[in-house]
């Protein structure tokens, strides 16, 4: 499987104060901004995510792993017996995803871009 991208994701109150905040300490630019999550990078495409709570999913992930081959990494997840906590699913911007949790309760988004 390989992997392309892997960010924390940070749960935050207040997503235009956190944006804020990472973006002056870290020295990062918004990528992304829906509103409910945000994305920063810096210039060699290193990210961090800022979540109040997901919108289409019932938990926050505590880390984002995009991957070239998102059914077979669903695949592996399921054949390795991880809980799936949201499944497989074709998100309206434009990304296909799920979630899993390890056996110490972390919540894993895996997602491949559309």
């Amino acid at each position: 499987m390989r992997i392309e991208r892997i960010a924390p994701i940070l749960t935050v109150h207040d997503l235009p104060t956190a944006i804020a905040e990472h973006a002056g300490a870290l020295g990062m630019q918004v990528v992304m901004d829906m509103g409910w999550v945000a994305f920063l990078a810096d210039d060699d495409g290193r990210q961090i995510g800022l979540m109040t709570a997901d919108a289409t999913a019932p938990v926050n992930p505590d880390v984002s792993v995009f991957v070239a081959d998102v059914e077979a990494a669903h695949d592996a997840a399921v054949a390795s017996g991880v809980e799936i906590v949201h499944p497989l699913s074709t998100e309206e911007w434009g990304v296909r995803r799920f979630f899993y949790r390890d056996s110490s309760g972390r919540v894993i988004n895996v997602g491949s871009h559309t």
